[in-house]
């Protein structure tokens, strides 16, 4: 009974040693073991086998805030996966003086455990202070105007800066935001005004581009109407000064035999041309002028009378009987 006994105690502790001994890991994490307080080796994810009281795993300090408030606490499997710090808002001074608060949030990923441990004190804290340094270096560098413009530059610069400092704390910056401004309120009413100001010098602009637009479609307009005027009546010219030359070609071929010829024809055309100015002097006034030369006038209308015949002359007669007594006069 007493070896029983024995075997069954034995076999107790030696149950409760594998058990001890015996250590599941998660997936995406790791766990940083110590032998005698010196590095040993990191567990992967599965089933791993440790020597109880000799392999003893580091625990690892997690920094994280809701809000203001700080959340501590420690772990000794290390998540692997990326992990989100939202560190709180930081107040920092432009380069023009302007005082502003931003709230930003960092990604992060560890992604060697033995470096996350040993290179620094307390990790999540390392990260918070660096990039609060990063982003009051980065700000002070740059204008009020300038930081809204170059949001995505800053968070590069900032991820640039962090990811190169993170590698020897091994883990790697993926993303940092800045997720919020915040500025004193008369410089929100200054910028607001300025807003206003802007849209209005734009309305402005737009307003008078639109009018000059305008007046110059309007110019073409008019230039294109002019030269279409100008084009019919030059066309129109061309074919009265066509139609005149016809028509004097048809009266000189029509006085080929007659003896003075083209004088006769001439003489008709003076005529033609007497007659048909004396409407439109007549409009002018109660009175009408004629020239001293209308004796000219006599002259051409009994060329007329001669070349065309007293029956195609009744026209001419019904204006000749008045001429005389202008011609005589001097004036009607």
């Amino acid at each position: 009974m007493e070896g029983l006994v024995m075997f069954l105690v034995l076999a107790v502790l030696v149950g409760v040693f594998l058990s001890m001994g015996i250590t599941m890991i998660p997936q995406r994490r790791a766990m940083v073991i110590e032998r005698l307080g010196k590095f040993h080796r990191v567990l992967n994810p599965g089933l791993n086998l440790i020597i109880p009281f000799i392999d003893q795993p580091r625990p690892i300090t997690i920094l994280q805030f809701k809000g203001a408030d700080k959340l501590v606490r420690t772990e000794t499997k290390i998540d692997m996966r990326e992990i989100l710090l939202d560190f709180p808002q930081q107040a920092v001074v432009t380069k023009d003086n302007v005082g502003v608060t931003i709230d930003g949030v960092i990604y992060y990923q560890i992604m060697d455990p033995q470096s996350a441990l040993y290179g620094a004190e307390n990790l999540v804290l390392a990260i918070q202070t660096l990039a609060q340094t990063t982003l009051r270096s980065e700000i002070g560098k740059m204008e009020l105007d300038d930081i809204f413009e170059n949001r995505e530059t800053i968070n590069k610069q900032m991820e640039a800066v962090m990811d190169e400092a993170g590698q020897k704390w091994g883990l790697k910056v993926n993303r940092v935001e800045i997720r919020d401004i915040s500025m004193p309120e008369d410089i929100v009413q200054a910028m607001n005004q300025q807003m206003v100001a802007e849209r209005t010098r734009r309305a402005t602009v737009r307003e008078a581009e639109g009018y000059k637009e305008a007046e110059i479609r309007r110019a073409e307009g008019d230039r294109d109407a002019a030269i279409a005027r100008a084009e019919g009546d030059k066309q129109e010219a061309v074919l009265r000064a066509q139609g005149e030359r016809e028509a004097i070609e048809l009266i000189v071929g029509s006085l080929r035999d007659h003896p003075e010829g083209a004088k006769a024809g001439v003489n008709y055309l003076i005529a033609q041309r007497y007659i048909g100015m004396l409407p439109e002097l007549a409009k002018d006034g109660d009175r009408v002028f004629v020239p001293m030369e209308g004796t000219a006038l006599l002259s051409s209308l009994g060329g007329m009378r001669d070349l065309f015949g007293p029956g195609a002359m009744g026209a001419v007669d019904a204006v000749g009987g008045s001429a005389p007594t202008a011609t005589g006069s001097g004036q009607s």
